[in-house]
């Protein structure tokens, strides 16, 4: 299959090299990257010229929007426009009926598994659009992930996509602070760790990506808080999630409280460039007066 693929960052590289791997034929285009092994053009205009399928990973929606409409304008009717940033919903949805209007298919699918998962091949995809795109881009989805959910209608990957990340950010944050009274009431994080990862408390914050450092699976704890999903990228999550809560009148007060405490973490301290489960080393060293 002759494949586009628009952004080449640390998670489009290695989506579009495992596609490559698998027989299908990449063009590639991205403002700063341009990996080896991927061919690339000088414009999303370029690249898309001759593709049956478009994937796009893009840092926000009005990039997403950009580069979808430059890719609409040239694609022939027939195509499939796959956006697998993550966006917000009504600017998935926008891109779709623009598509639509064109004859050109369109998928948003938001993925999970982070820039490991990507080179691995074993991202998740939590995908919206109609069941007939979603059947002709499954093979491309097997390729590059283990685990495809269709989610409904377009738009609704990305609504999966800021719910699950929602939950993530306030169970991370849940986690991080029970490690810290814990470490100020005399308990070993340790004994934490087996109590909790094995009773009511357990979560995949704790028990897959636990914040400790020696404690638990091996994760960005052990090696300095170095990024797996820097906290900017959380706080990018969270802002959209309680965006599109205001646009549906919905209430989620632990979300906002989320959003609010990794803006602070990120943009008026150091939290910038680490992991998100760094909200542990802030916490611990923290009074109660002072949060």
């Amino acid at each position: 299959m002759q494949i586009a693929f628009v952004g080449l960052g640390n998670m489009g590289a290695p989506m579009a090299l495992n596609l490559q791997k698998a027989g299908h034929k990449i063009t590639g285009f991205d403002t700063v990257a341009a990996p080896d092994g991927i061919a690339c053009a000088t414009s999303t205009t370029e690249a898309v010229c001759g593709a049956e399928v478009v994937i796009t990973m893009l840092p926000n929606g009005t990039i997403a929007r950009a580069v979808a409409d430059d890719a609409l304008a040239v694609l022939p009717e027939g195509a499939l426009l796959i956006d697998c940033s993550t966006i917000e919903v009504d600017a998935a949805r926008a891109i779709a009926e623009i598509a639509a209007a064109r004859g050109i298919g369109f998928l948003d699918a938001p993925v999970s598994g982070g820039v490991g998962g990507a080179a691995a091949g074993t991202l998740t995809f939590m995908v919206g659009g109609s069941e007939v795109d979603f059947a002709r881009a499954a093979p491309l989805f097997e390729i590059m992930g283990q685990k495809v959910v269709h989610c409904g209608a377009a738009g609704n990957g990305q609504t999966a996509k800021i719910c699950n990340n929602m939950i993530l950010g306030i169970t991370m944050i849940g986690t991080c602070e029970a490690f810290a009274l814990a470490d100020k009431l005399g308990l070993e994080r340790q004994a934490m760790f087996d109590v909790v990862s094995t009773s009511s408390g357990a979560s995949w914050s704790i028990n897959a990506y636990c914040p400790a450092p020696g404690v638990g699976p091996q994760s960005p704890a052990d090696n300095g808080y170095q990024a797996g999903f820097a906290a900017e990228l959380m706080l990018k999550d969270l802002r959209l999630s309680q965006d599109a809560a205001t646009a549906a009148d919905a209430a989620t007060p632990l979300g906002a409280l989320a959003e609010a405490i990794y803006a602070q973490f990120v943009e008026n301290e150091d939290g910038r460039g680490k992991d998100f489960s760094a909200i542990l080393p802030r916490l611990a060293a923290m009074g109660r007066k002072s949060t």
